[in-house]
């Protein structure tokens, strides 16, 4: 029988799909980059907006002080801290640390727990 032949069962419905955590962690690290790359010209004319005098810094204060803007910064806290955690990972990975199954789960579940442990911890101190 050819392999063209062969009728296997295909699942198209994304919303069915359920992805192993290191995939998922795997995936969220892409899009975290990808967030950051995209909001990194955003944030730094922020910054230097604020360093341009006093009634700047305040204004961007103001801004930052506005309930959507304050959760717009904590995911923008998540995003970094998923993304360095997940990058570490990845690192680890590298030079084949953590490969086996049972490591890689743990592991991908830890980045999961930090990523979101930073993320409490600083938005409970900034809000």
């Amino acid at each position: 029988m050819n392999r063209k032949d062969k009728q296997r069962p295909k699942n198209l419905d994304l919303r069915t799909v359920r992805l192993p955590v290191p995939a998922l962690v795997s995936i969220l690290h892409r899009a975290s980059g990808a967030v950051l790359f995209l909001l990194l010209p955003v944030l730094l004319l922020g910054l230097q907006c604020s360093l341009n005098s006093a009634e700047h810094f305040a204004h961007i204060k103001e801004v930052a002080a506005q309930p959507f803007v304050k959760l717009l910064l904590l995911g923008v806290v998540w995003a970094f801290s998923h993304h360095f955690f997940a990058g570490l990972r990845h690192i680890a990975m590298d030079f084949q640390w953590g490969m086996e199954l049972t490591t890689a789960r743990l592991t991908a579940k830890l980045v999961l727990a930090l990523g979101l442990l930073v993320t409490l911890l600083i938005g409970t101190a900034l809000w």
